[in-house]
């Protein structure tokens, strides 16, 4: 098994998932706000334990996965972000690139906090996995997110769908790439 790692930042920790973070983890993902750009429809309580699983296994098959994000100051469960290989039925094919996701509680939307999260993941993914494509797919309404993923590096390189909905695909050029 894969150690995670614990990410510190000034107002977060990324760390590995608890089991009792799955309570804040299902109401996340059945807030309608926070599923509007993640499928379009809030995950059932069952759906969302597939995903939380989904994100804890990752790092035993790939070495890389999510981290929950705990906010330091109250110690609660805000979001999560991370990276995956999610064997996505998509054109083109992300397989075999580190796909880039996150999301966090609204309540904690609007204070840079995602920004935050996803610079000290990156950084964790760039010296650990220097030589892996980082991706990223986002809804074209998905404002917040994209200006999240062009601040980190991340430009479009295709429009396509998926599950019959709108997706801008972006990438992350390699260090040292020109």
């Amino acid at each position: 098994m894969n150690r995670v790692p614990v990410i510190e930042t000034e107002r977060l920790v990324l760390r590995p998932y608890r089991r009792d973070d799955f309570p804040p983890y299902a109401a996340l993902f059945a807030d309608e706000e926070v599923t509007r750009y993640v499928g379009g429809v809030p995950y059932t309580r069952e759906q969302s334990w597939t995903r939380f699983l989904r994100q804890v296994g990752m790092w035993h098959y790939f070495g890389f996965g999510f981290f929950a994000i705990q906010e330091k100051e109250t110690g609660a469960f805000i979001g999560e972000a991370g990276f995956h290989d999610a064997h996505r039925q998509i054109t083109p094919s992300l397989d075999g690139t580190m796909e880039m996701g996150w999301a966090i509680s609204p309540k904690s939307h609007g204070f840079g906090l995602a920004t935050e999260a996803v610079t000290a993941a990156l950084a964790w993914a760039d010296h650990a996995f220097p030589s892996l494509k980082k991706t990223c797919i986002i809804e074209p309404g998905n404002q917040a997110s994209i200006r999240v993923a062009l601040k980190h590096g991340f430009t479009e390189f295709w429009r396509t769908s998926y599950h019959g909905r709108p997706m801008i695909m972006f990438e992350r050029r390699l260090a040292g790439a020109s």
